[in-house]
């Protein structure tokens, strides 16, 4: 049987005259709830400059790419009623002043965290996949971990911050990493040893709770699911089908691993943090750290083999031939990064690259 994935995407609402971060999510939630039938897909984030939603599960890849394009043109749409447009940007190009939803839980973590919470204002892509038991989806956890820095390269979107180029591909990781939960994080060899982590982290005080474990990976806490929440959101829809492609790729290899009797590879954090770093540094126009070699290898190169890794899933699934070529465009193309960088040179402006994004943003 064939894994189901889903996808969350955060995305930014943005004036469609100046491209500046707007705090009007509040007033699109209200039109999509309205409008739903039933269930909104939509949800509230930290920031009331941006807005969340997630896709059922799906067992075909063609779902999820109708999924991502429905609710980001649903979403564009509510915005549009309230004079705001959406990009798919995972930071900010030009200023902003973010400001903090309203709520219980949101306030707590205002007081609680002070700056850290406040700069906050980055949008990511989560992508979910089922698994059988929570023995499995530690057993994942603990084998996809080296691979999770290449997915972040694959996604890069966030070059800006505050109007400054910040020499990253992807600054939004950087700025995650402030939260005392978040990125890799050591090998948890069973389910009761990763529940017991989860527990202590929780029982710290620190965190408020379960769902403000912001490991690069997780077992979710409402679903039967491991969810990966490295990567920006994806300024191409294309490109967010190609990240939930490979994660289900590298789930259910990973699963095959384990019931092999194949152990994980125990890289330390130390190791695994540093591999995200280069990822965010470069995205994809330089040199990664290739998760069996821990040596710098060219990016296409440590791609090719991310492929090569999860090929038997792929093609078990039916995605090796779609995965490829989206790959290949991608690589041709560029992530989001590299296309925000390209747009400012070519335009000299950021108002005119957000103007651009949010077109892109639509499909």
């Amino acid at each position: 049987m064939v894994r189901t994935v889903g996808v969350e995407e955060e995305l930014l609402l943005v004036d469609p005259d100046s491209g500046e971060a707007r705090a009007l999510s509040t007033a699109v939630l209200a039109l999509a709830e309205k409008d739903a039938e039933g269930e909104s897909a939509f949800e509230s984030e930290l920031h009331r400059q941006q807005l969340e939603f997630a896709t059922h599960p799906c067992r075909e890849m063609d779902e999820i790419a109708d999924a991502v394009h429905r609710w980001r043109a649903e979403a564009i749409r509510h915005a549009a009623d309230v004079g705001a447009s959406v990009a798919a940007l995972a930071t900010s190009p030009l200023p902003v002043s973010p400001t903090i939803g309203t709520g219980e839980r949101y306030d707590w973590m205002a007081e609680r965290y002070g700056l850290t919470a406040q700069e906050q204002l980055t949008c990511g892509c989560h992508v979910h996949v089922s698994v059988e038991s929570d023995e499995e989806g530690v057993a994942v956890l603990d084998r996809i971990r080296g691979w999770l820095p290449v997915l972040l390269a694959l996604s890069a979107n966030s070059p800006f911050w505050q109007a400054q180029d910040t020499q990253y591909a992807s600054y939004r990781s950087r700025v995650w990493g402030r939260w005392p939960s978040a990125g890799p994080v050591e090998l948890h060899g069973s389910a009761e040893r990763y529940h017991e982590q989860v527990k202590a982290l929780v029982g710290t005080g620190v965190l408020k709770d379960e769902g403000m474990v912001y490991f690069d990976a997780r077992l979710s806490a409402n679903y039967p699911t491991v969810e990966v929440r490295i990567a920006d959101v994806c300024l191409d829809p294309a490109d967010t089908v190609l990240l939930a492609t490979l994660v289900r790729a590298l789930v259910e290899t990973a699963a095959r691993e384990w019931r092999a009797g194949e152990p994980p590879l125990d890289t330390e954090v130390a190791l695994l943090r540093v591999a995200s770093w280069q990822s965010a540094r470069s995205g994809l126009e330089d040199r990664l750290i290739h998760p069996r070699t821990l040596r710098p290898e060219p990016a296409a190169d440590v791609l090719q083999a991310l492929v090569a890794h999860v090929r038997d899933a792929l093609e078990d699934s039916g995605d090796l031939k779609a995965a490829q070529e989206a790959l290949a465009a991608l690589e041709r193309r560029g992530n989001g990064a590299r296309v925000q960088r390209e747009i400012l040179e070519r335009t000299g402006s950021l108002r005119d690259t957000v103007a651009e994004c949010v077109r892109i943003t639509a499909g």
